[in-house]
């Protein structure tokens, strides 16, 4: 029979993480609590780590890059208009239009 593998969400492996840094157990004890390897614990708290800085960014990058995507659009609406009125204008010299 062949064993699945379990997915956990980003919210548990965050609350295995923070229990982890609160060191009020031990890793194993937490392994067997969670039902999952202490291992992966570890991996986990290190990552959560690592990462925590990205909790505190300023969001100043994430408008700047709508602000380029706003831009390119109205750029494509730009060329689709020209295209349009080019398409127009050679309908209504063939007279299909």
């Amino acid at each position: 029979m062949k064993k699945t593998r379990r997915k956990f969400s980003s919210e548990f492996k965050a609350k295995v993480a923070i229990e982890a840094l609160k060191e009020r157990q031990s890793l194993p004890d937490l392994a067997l609590k969670f039902e999952i390897h202490p291992t992966q614990i570890a991996k986990w708290k290190k990552d959560f780590i690592e990462n925590a800085s990205a909790a505190f960014q300023v969001s100043g990058s994430k408008e700047d890059a709508e602000q380029v995507d706003v831009d390119q659009l109205y750029s494509k609406i730009g060329r689709l208009e020209i295209e349009r009125d080019f398409l127009k204008k050679s309908l209504k010299k063939t007279g299909l239009l």
